[in-house]
C-alpha cells in the first residue's frame, strides 16, 4: 500500500496560518523527507480561513528550491479557499516560472 502523507494544517496552526516557525518545522519534519524520498505529500488547509504568503513561503519554497520544480507534482494542496488559493498560486508563481506546470490545488 503506498501510504501518502497528509499533514493537517489546521491542527498545527488553526483557522489562521501564520507562523513561519511551524511552517519551518512542518517542512523539515514532514515535507522534506517525502519529497527527498520522491513521495506525495498532501497539506491540507481544511478549517484554515487565511493564511499569509511568508507561512506558505517557509512552508513550500525551500522544497522547491533544493528538489527543484518537479517537486510541485509532489505536493497536493487540499481543501483550499478561494485566499489560501491565492496565497499558494502567488508563492508557487515567485519561486520559479510554472506557467506550463500544473499546481494541484483542490479547493
Amino acid at each position: 500500500m503506498n501510504d501518502i502523507k497528509e499533514i493537517l494544517i489546521f491542527d498545527y496552526c488553526k483557522s489562521f496560518a501564520e507562523n513561519k516557525d511551524i511552517a519551518r518545522e512542518l517542512r523539515l519534519q514532514h515535507i522534506f523527507p517525502e519529497v527527498k524520498n520522491k513521495k506525495e505529500v498532501i497539506l491540507d488547509f481544511n478549517r484554515v480561513d487565511a493564511t499569509t504568503q511568508s507561512f506558505v513561503h517557509a512552508l513550500i519554497s525551500d522544497v522547491i528550491r533544493k528538489y527543484g520544480q518537479d517537486t510541485i507534482d509532489l505536493m497536493l494542496f487540499k481543501n483550499c479557499n478561494s485566499k489560501v488559493r491565492a496565497i499558494i498560486e502567488i508563492v508557487i508563481d515567485y519561486m520559479q516560472d510554472i506557467s506550463r506546470k500544473e499546481i494541484k490545488i483542490d479547493y
